[in-house]
């Protein structure tokens, strides 16, 4: 009984000093409204930009993820760029990857036939010379330049977060004979017919290389929408088109950057790429001994290489909410500073009535605490309404992390607790007697 009432007793005491330490800062808010303002902007701002910027980087990681998701969790690519060598240099040289020689259409079509591998899909990108970035598609009077245009072979949809809305992909024949068929983005779509269906309807496509521009009729199979992803490669106006077509019609190039494969169901992803990797040693004649001039890039290796890049605003962003939250600390000294010496007498007085340097010591520590708190809930509620405004007016995808919320409520408490012990110790190292003398 007797250790449950001392235990008892110290329960009361804290909670009897933390509901204090809030009273007290409760009261010295509404005595000091400005002073308190000005400690508590600095805890604020710091909060509120490690808020800002951990949900811009969480919300630009979380839409990555998703479209690489979206295009097949299992998929890689055969590439000239290898993520591995990717660094910030300002030299001039060149990474060792870009001498690397590109894909040829041979190399395609013999990852294409691997046991291991469902599919491989091919992208080139076509444009209007005299456009604005992309090809030009008209229908009658109705023309749209910097329309983004690529050549695709059949099955490209399973690399891409897009599923057709009307009309059919690309059949074997189209891309055998290069068939001057067309795939139109919904958005696209609207704008050249309207309401019209338009599968089965003729469009005019503008594009070339090497500066030629050549204008040729096309026939539209299908219409397709594509999921907005941020950072990546979903404008409102595209077109596909067989990758022979741009071949044989607009002059493209016959050569690659990079080649993208889907492993077979049931056939793991790490099997495909050993005999992707076997099969494109044994196409460029590569011996034992040589290094690969390609390199696999797996979705892990591109959401690695943004972590990479994205450490460093995460070293700025804890720069800028330490200094934030530095100035807080230093204007919360003084408050409490001056809270001390202005109730030195009544410090006194609870010292004469019992209180301990523990309870005195707790009080203020609360009170300091509360304070640093109240300004990371105000940095907290602007950083989230700021957040709020990017998402909804920008493309920006942009959500405030759960961790984010704890770190920041966090570090404005630690902050009180450190910059805090300073006052709290000297108030409760009060003698009693000198502390009462004091006026």
């Amino acid at each position: 009984m007797s250790r449950l009432r001392t235990w008892t007793r110290g329960a009361g005491r804290i909670v009897f000093g933390f509901t204090e330490g809030i009273r007290i800062g409760s009261e010295a808010l509404r005595s000091h409204p400005f002073r308190s303002a000005l400690t508590t902007m600095g805890v604020g701002i710091g909060v509120c930009v490690v808020v800002l910027m951990a949900g811009v980087i969480a919300g630009v990681r979380g839409s990555i993820q998703s479209g690489l998701e979206a295009s097949g969790p299992d998929n890689f690519s055969v590439s000239r760029f290898d993520p591995d060598q990717v660094q910030l240099v300002g030299d001039g040289t060149m990474p060792e990857w870009f001498r690397r020689p590109s894909f040829t259409l041979r190399e395609v079509e013999a990852l294409g036939g691997l046991d291991a591998v469902e599919r491989v899909a091919v992208r080139y990108g076509i444009s209007d010379p005299a456009g604005e970035g992309g090809a030009t598609v008209q229908n009658g009077d109705v023309e749209v330049r910097g329309v983004r245009t690529r050549g695709v072979n059949a099955g490209w949809m399973g690399f891409e977060a897009a599923e057709l809305s009307t009309g059919r992909d690309f059949l074997g024949v189209d891309m055998a004979e290069g068939r001057a068929v067309i795939l139109l983005s919904e958005r696209l779509a609207e704008d050249l017919f309207d309401e019209m269906d338009p599968v089965g309807r003729r469009v005019y496509l503008r594009a070339g290389a090497g500066g030629e521009a050549i204008r040729l009729p096309f026939v539209v199979v299908g219409v397709y929408v594509t999921e907005p992803q941020f950072l990546g490669d979903t404008p409102t106006h595209a077109a596909m088109i067989p990758y022979t077509a741009a071949i044989r019609r607009f002059k493209a190039p016959d050569r690659l950057e990079e080649v993208l494969v889907a492993p077979r169901a049931g056939v793991s992803s790490t099997l495909a790429e050993d005999e992707v990797t076997a099969a494109m040693r044994t196409l460029r004649g590569l011996g034992p001994g040589d290094d690969n001039d390609f390199s696999i890039v797996r979705a892990s290796q591109i959401m690695e290489l943004f972590d990479r890049f994205t450490a460093v605003f995460f070293v700025v962003m804890l720069a800028l909410s330490s200094l934030g939250l530095l100035v807080g600390g230093i204007g919360g000294v003084g408050m409490m500073l001056i809270s001390v010496t202005e109730r030195t007498r009544e410090i006194g007085i609870r010292k004469a009535l019992g209180a301990t340097r523990a309870e005195i010591l707790w009080q203020f520590l609360v009170e300091s605490s509360m304070l640093t708190i109240l300004g990371g809930a105000t940095g907290l509620l602007l950083g989230g309404g700021l957040i709020w405004i990017l998402a909804a007016f920008t493309p920006v995808p942009a959500s405030v992390p759960l961790w984010a919320v704890a770190v920041a409520l966090a570090s404005a408490a630690l902050t009180g607790i450190v910059f805090g012990l300073v006052p709290a110790l000297r108030a409760a190292r009060l003698a009693p007697v000198d502390a009462l003398r004091y006026e």
